[in-house]
């Protein structure tokens, strides 16, 4: 006969999210800890209400019918990551400052993308979610 297990119950998936990208957050060293903080809040003030957050592909994600926007910081850089390959291109004027790749906007540790390029970013991405659930 074996003992019986007690098993906590899971969290709800959203709390269970937030709590990995928190974890992912307080691992990152200052100053890029900070600017990842704000590059968050300006998604998640840009997103819609009910969005989520999830790691995916390691990094934190904003998600609303699908992925919006990633960020996660790097040894000598911070990233915003549109997880497409279309949003950079897009974009291309307003990131004429920034080093990009196909699908990656990087910017310093220490000073954060701008809030109202990050709002473009996040309405761009939500029109094209939206447009994918719609086919």
């Amino acid at each position: 006969m074996s003992p019986s297990k007690t098993t906590k119950p899971k969290p709800a998936k959203s709390s269970h999210s937030i709590n990995e990208v928190d974890a992912y957050l307080a691992s990152v060293p200052e100053p890029a800890h900070s600017t990842l903080q704000k590059v968050r809040a300006a998604i998640r003030a840009a997103a819609p209400p009910n969005a989520t957050e999830s790691i995916n592909y390691g990094i934190p994600t904003i998600n609303h019918n699908g992925p919006l926007l990633g960020f996660a910081a790097a040894a000598r850089h911070c990233a915003l990551h549109p997880m497409n390959g279309t949003t950079v291109a897009a974009f291309q004027e307003d990131l004429k400052d920034y080093k990009t790749t196909k699908g990656t906007i990087q910017f310093p540790l220490d000073k954060p993308l701008p809030t109202a390029l990050i709002r473009k970013l996040v309405n761009f991405r939500l029109k094209e979610n939206e447009l994918k659930t719609q086919h």
